[in-house]
């Protein structure tokens, strides 16, 4: 490794950070197989594995494309990820139609193709196209007059091969038929019986009558296809007068930047397969032929459509929290959701709105929703004339057009907008809300792992502290302070913080426990996170591991750190944790030689968040709320009866997954519903 050159270790880094990317999707896609889970949620898993390749080709696949027009490491990565990606690809149509539409089928849910369509069914098949469909297509003829149009980003699409002339006796070959988002994907049609599910794909529908598009032509054939567009939004610094504005001049941009992608159904003729190839400026490297619909999530329709619980996990409600100012003045308190009950805090805000001795609450909100509820308390706080200050990241990835609405509505009721500082993302998680107690200025804060999305918060599991400790009061008052007005770094006493000091305490922690296992005392390390992608921090494991440091790594999404190398990480297990929430807390764990440490994180272990972000890191100083933290996100983790993915020392994950093994989020869930069914 040290004989390569600059540039060929660019590529290794490259490649490694997308490969252990496409793995993460792949243990989703496992998930999708895996018999023992509801159909339905098996469903969920493969659109949502669909979702994070879409993602995938947008932001990986487009900005590795836009930097290998300037460098080579990039276009060695593209090279090296199609034949992950291709794979990847066809296991989900494998595993659509040999698995999960036959289990659908056996509970009555049934996906019916056009040579199976009844007369009755054809018939209102048909009315439905003439009457909701039918109204919304443009349909566009190919030719030297209209040059292929430029498709939106991921639209459903058909490629319609003609015969005969048109009106103006004009010979018609090729057209275009656009699907607006408007219409859904999934039609159900009409039901006998209460229990039985029959729908039928729009793409099949649209396929079936287009001859009512073309009267008096024939139709030769119709093939539907989708074009992925690089959506990797990149402002220059140097460029950007006005953020709000240069955000909603590049998101019109994005909707139709460069190709990067053609999914296409299989059965298309391969000169029209070619001929959309050229006409998007791809080659066969960026072609994907489907055994399906060409947009696998949008399945994910079907799950709220078809009202069987029993397909489906079992329901739960998280457990009711209210706390009061008054409850965290007395002690720190911790939230767990979704196990908790998001409305806690958006019930702490409402509280300090009717509070006369509330006079400021300042907030930062990464993605949120413009019309959720944590919007509408603040519109109410700033209205009951609290001072609200609202810093917004404008460019969190595809939320950019949310936030920028949220800005403008919090601006309409009063409420001071920041959108943090151009060059780094704020990605910290924090609420502070100011009080007048006693002629004195008392501080009471929410640190949180996750974003403020009400939504999110019943999906993603994160922590959510509650303090008025005085020193961490006071640190959050300077975070927000750098990031609203102007001046030097402000050193801060508890909280760690980046790009500032978070990466340098982490290594001061990291080597403190290898100062212990050198002097033989206890020297463990338990990291939780979504990624680990940082060479600095993996090192500096690295040498941690060598000098005899135990490490368990919890790691959910990508990871490019290799355990259980000789001599170099022997002592460091890697594993990955999905279920039916997103593991998305990140939790640091430190032995301290039995003095333990542990610290909840808003950043993840990549380059990103340690040196291009606005995130904090903070102690869990309470102990009893520390034990909590290391037993349900560490210890219930690390236990070996649950079912996980083990990395190996080359690079490759294991499923271990016996009829016996439990799922740890399902165990989670047992014991906050005894706690809730106790009190």
């Amino acid at each position: 490794m040290k004989n390569l050159s600059k540039e060929d270790s660019k590529a290794i880094l490259f490649f490694d950070r997308e490969i252990s990317l496409l793995q993460f999707n792949a243990r989703v896609l496992d998930q999708a197989r895996d018999k023992s889970l509801p159909p339905l949620e098996r469903l969920k898993f493969l659109c949502i594995c669909s979702s994070n390749m879409d993602e995938f080709f947008e932001i990986r696949v487009g900005g590795l494309k836009q930097k290998a027009l300037l460098n080579l490491a990039p276009r060695t990565t593209l090279k090296g990820i199609r034949e992950h990606t291709a794979q990847l690809v066809k296991h989900q149509y494998e595993i659509l139609n040999q698995e999960i539409l036959p289990s659908l089928e056996k509970h009555n849910i049934d996906f019916i193709s056009p040579k199976k369509w009844s007369s009755k069914q054809e018939d209102w098949l048909k009315n439905y196209f003439e009457e909701h469909v039918l109204p919304v297509l443009s349909p566009i003829a190919l030719d030297p007059a209209h040059p292929m149009p430029r498709l939106i980003n991921k639209s459903l699409n058909f490629l319609v091969e003609l015969s005969g002339k048109d009106a103006f006796g004009r010979e018609s070959h090729l057209a275009v038929v656009h699907a607006p988002r408007a219409l859904p994907r999934v039609i159900e049609l009409p039901k006998k019986h209460t229990e039985h599910y029959h729908f039928v794909f729009l793409s099949d529908i649209i396929k079936t009558f287009c001859q009512k598009l073309f009267p008096g032509l024939e139709i030769k054939g119709c093939y539907q296809f989708r074009i992925t567009r690089n959506s990797d939004l990149l402002l220059e610094q140097e460029e950007t007068k006005d953020l709000a504005t240069s955000v909603i001049n590049k998101l019109q941009a994005l909707r139709y930047g460069n190709a990067v992608r053609l999914e296409i159904i299989k059965d298309c003729p391969k000169k029209w397969v070619e001929y959309l190839l050229t006409k998007h400026q791809l080659t066969d490297k960026e072609l994907y032929l489907t055994d399906g619909p060409v947009n696998l999530s949008r399945y994910l329709e079907l799950y709220d459509l078809i009202d069987r619980p029993d397909l489906k996990f079992k329901p739960f409600i998280p457990a009711p929290r209210a706390p009061t100012l008054s409850d965290i003045k007395k002690h720190d308190l911790l939230l767990h959701h979704p196990y908790e009950t998001f409305s806690a805090v958006t019930h702490l805000i409402q509280e300090a709105t009717k509070d006369p001795s509330v006079i400021a609450i300042k907030q930062t909100l990464y993605r949120t929703g413009h019309d959720s509820a944590i919007a509408r308390v603040l519109i109410d706080a700033a209205r009951a004339g609290k001072e609200v200050t609202a810093v917004i990241e404008l460019r969190a990835r595809f939320d950019e057009e949310s936030n920028v609405k949220l800005a403008s509505k919090l601006q309409e009721a009063g409420v001071l907008v920041v959108y943090g500082v151009v060059g780094f993302k704020t990605h910290a998680k924090l609420l502070l809300i100011i009080r007048q107690e006693d002629g004195e200025l008392k501080r009471y804060c929410h640190l949180g792992t996750g974003n403020y999305h009400a939504k999110t918060a019943k999906l993603y599991t994160d922590y959510g502290l509650l303090t008025a400790d005085p020193v961490m009061g006071l640190d959050v008052q300077n975070v927000f302070q750098q990031l609203t007005g102007t001046g030097k770094t402000l050193k801060l006493k508890k909280l760690f913080q980046a790009p500032f000091n978070l990466y340098d305490k982490l290594v001061e922690l990291i080597d403190r426990e290898i100062h212990h296992a050198k002097h033989n005392k206890k020297a463990h390390i338990i990291i939780k996170i979504n990624a680990l992608t940082d060479r600095a921090i993996i090192k500096h494991l690295y040498k941690a591991s060598e000098a005899g440091v135990k490490i368990d790594l919890i790691v959910r999404g990508m990871c490019c750190l290799k355990p259980g190398i000789k001599n170099l990480s022997e002592n460091i297990t890697v594993r990955s944790i999905i279920g039916r929430f997103l593991e998305h807390e990140r939790v640091f764990y430190f032995c301290n030689n039995h003095k333990k440490e542990i610290y909840c994180s808003s950043a993840d272990l990549m380059e990103r968040n340690l040196y291009y972000r606005i995130e904090t890191c903070f102690p869990i100083l309470d102990k009893k709320l520390a034990k909590r933290v290391e037993q349900e996100s560490l210890l219930d983790y690390l236990d070996n009866s649950i079912i996980r993915w083990e990395l190996d020392s080359e690079g490759q994950y294991h499923l271990i997954h016996k009829p016996h093994k439990i799922a740890v989020q399902d165990k989670l869930l047992e014991q906050y519903h005894d706690l809730e069914t106790k009190s």
